[in-house]
């Protein structure tokens, strides 16, 4: 019985971690469809979140289903908890890669991202893609120095996202509202996103040590409410505004 048990607190481990692969490609391949216009491809990404809610779903059906049964204590109660956390993490992730491609679909056959900076965007892509596959490896090697690692890399997504604003303040600004709120919006996408991963390796953080890791900011969690109250990205930079395409 308690290995049934103990198999279903590795199934959800498991869990988590196809879930982060997966919103670490539709991030990859959103970034891809965004700057070379490919509707298709934008539709795919589009199409695949629902495989990343589906997992979402069913992790958090087995993980309530656990505590029913099982009525975990100590580390193995932290396990359920903090994997029930990662997985809206996760998920949010999923969303955050598809508001991207749904961007890519609403400006075709145009592109939403002007041609002076697709390297800035394609570099916070590739950034967004690295930071959730080391989030994953987090997860299966419960490796706290590698998750502390995260916060020092996140460090470079909040450089390219202040570097978006200054192209977005520069007097020499020339391709219009519409493009700048495009911009401002993706530029929101990809930090946010990248806080997510941030948070998955913190939350590993405490489930090895039962401690918080840098609980006194620049967590996900406050980056959102951050958000929420229309926060910009930098100090002096424009509000992202708090819509999303359809």
């Amino acid at each position: 019985m308690r290995d049934a048990y103990h198999e279903e607190l590795d199934s959800i481990g498991e869990g988590l971690v196809e879930m982060a692969r997966l919103v670490g490609s539709a991030i990859g391949r959103a970034t891809t469809a965004m700057l070379d216009a490919d509707l298709k491809l934008a539709e795919n990404v589009i199409a695949a979140d629902q495989k990343v809610d589906d997992l979402q779903h069913d992790l958090e059906a087995r993980a309530i289903a656990l505590l029913a049964r099982q009525q975990p204590v100590a580390t193995d109660l932290r396990i359920v908890v903090t994997s029930l956390r990662m997985s809206a993490d996760l998920e949010r992730s999923g969303d955050l890669a598809q508001h991207v491609a749904k961007l890519a679909r609403l400006r075709f056959p145009d592109r939403a991202v002007p041609h002076d900076l697709h390297a800035t965007i394609l570099e916070m892509g590739q950034l967004a893609q690295r930071l959730m596959a080391k989030a994953a490896e987090v997860i299966i090697t419960k490796d706290v120095d590698l998750a502390m690692q995260l916060e020092q890399d996140d460090d470079e997504m909040d450089l390219l996202h202040r570097t978006l604003f200054q192209h977005l303040m520069d007097e020499k600004w020339k391709h219009g509202i519409e493009t700048a709120v495009d911009v401002t919006l993706l530029g929101r996408y990809y930090e946010r996103f990248a806080d997510h991963a941030v948070s998955v390796a913190k939350r590993v953080v405490y489930l090895v040590t039962g401690e918080h890791a840098g609980a006194q900011g620049g967590s996900a969690d406050a980056a959102g409410a951050a958000g929420s109250a229309g926060s910009t990205g930098s100090a002096g930079g424009p509000a992202a505004p708090a819509v999303e395409p359809a």
